[in-house]
Protein backbone atom coordinates (compact mmCIF):
# COMPACT_ATOMS: atom_id res chain seq x y z
CA UNK A 1 0.00 0.00 0.00
CA UNK A 2 1.17 3.53 -0.70
CA UNK A 3 2.81 4.83 2.49
CA UNK A 4 1.74 8.43 1.80
CA UNK A 5 -1.92 7.40 1.60
CA UNK A 6 -1.55 5.39 4.80
CA UNK A 7 0.02 8.41 6.53
CA UNK A 8 -2.82 10.67 5.38
CA UNK A 9 -5.47 8.16 6.47
CA UNK A 10 -3.81 7.78 9.89
CA UNK A 11 -3.68 11.56 10.31
CA UNK A 12 -7.36 11.94 9.42
CA UNK A 13 -8.35 9.05 11.69
CA UNK A 14 -6.19 9.87 14.71
CA UNK A 15 -5.87 13.66 14.88
CA UNK A 16 -8.25 15.42 17.25
CA UNK A 17 -9.45 18.75 15.89
CA UNK A 18 -9.30 21.34 18.66
CA UNK A 19 -9.77 24.50 16.61
CA UNK A 20 -13.30 25.91 16.58
CA UNK A 21 -12.38 27.89 13.47
CA UNK A 22 -11.30 24.72 11.64
CA UNK A 23 -14.58 22.96 12.51
CA UNK A 24 -16.64 25.99 11.46
CA UNK A 25 -14.74 26.23 8.17
CA UNK A 26 -15.27 22.51 7.54
CA UNK A 27 -19.02 22.95 8.08
CA UNK A 28 -19.12 25.84 5.60
CA UNK A 29 -17.18 23.83 3.02
CA UNK A 30 -19.52 20.83 3.45
CA UNK A 31 -22.64 23.00 3.10
CA UNK A 32 -21.22 24.78 0.03
CA UNK A 33 -20.29 21.46 -1.58
CA UNK A 34 -23.75 19.99 -0.99
CA UNK A 35 -25.41 23.19 -2.26
CA UNK A 36 -23.39 23.13 -5.48
CA UNK A 37 -24.19 19.45 -5.97
CA UNK A 38 -27.92 19.97 -5.40
CA UNK A 39 -27.95 22.90 -7.84
CA UNK A 40 -26.21 20.75 -10.46
CA UNK A 41 -29.12 18.27 -10.25
CA UNK A 42 -31.23 20.84 -12.14
CA UNK A 43 -29.06 20.47 -15.26
CA UNK A 44 -29.44 17.47 -17.59
CA UNK A 45 -25.81 17.80 -18.69
CA UNK A 46 -24.84 16.97 -15.11
CA UNK A 47 -27.49 14.40 -14.25
CA UNK A 48 -26.90 12.30 -17.36
CA UNK A 49 -23.64 11.13 -15.74
CA UNK A 50 -25.36 9.92 -12.55
CA UNK A 51 -26.75 6.56 -11.55
CA UNK A 52 -25.76 2.93 -11.85
CA UNK A 53 -23.88 1.65 -14.88
CA UNK A 54 -26.62 -0.95 -15.39
CA UNK A 55 -30.08 0.62 -14.84
CA UNK A 56 -32.02 -1.04 -12.03
CA UNK A 57 -28.94 -2.40 -10.28
CA UNK A 58 -29.52 -2.85 -6.54
CA UNK A 59 -26.57 -2.63 -4.15
CA UNK A 60 -27.50 -3.74 -0.62
CA UNK A 61 -25.83 -1.49 1.96
CA UNK A 62 -24.44 0.68 -0.84
CA UNK A 63 -23.52 4.35 -0.70
CA UNK A 64 -26.27 6.93 -1.18
CA UNK A 65 -25.82 9.76 -3.67
CA UNK A 66 -27.16 12.94 -1.98
CA UNK A 67 -30.15 14.51 -3.70
CA UNK A 68 -30.99 11.35 -5.66
CA UNK A 69 -32.58 7.97 -5.03
CA UNK A 70 -29.38 6.19 -6.08
CA UNK A 71 -27.66 3.69 -3.80
CA UNK A 72 -24.50 2.58 -5.56
CA UNK A 73 -21.32 0.65 -4.98
CA UNK A 74 -18.81 2.84 -3.11
CA UNK A 75 -16.54 3.49 -6.10
CA UNK A 76 -19.35 4.52 -8.46
CA UNK A 77 -21.05 6.54 -5.71
CA UNK A 78 -17.81 8.46 -5.15
CA UNK A 79 -17.74 9.32 -8.86
CA UNK A 80 -21.40 10.40 -8.73
CA UNK A 81 -20.82 12.57 -5.67
CA UNK A 82 -18.00 14.43 -7.17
Amino acid sequence: MDSLLVSIADYVKDTKITSDEALETARYVLMDTLGCGFLALKYPECTKHLGPIVPGTVVPNGSRVPGTQYVLDPVHAAFNIG
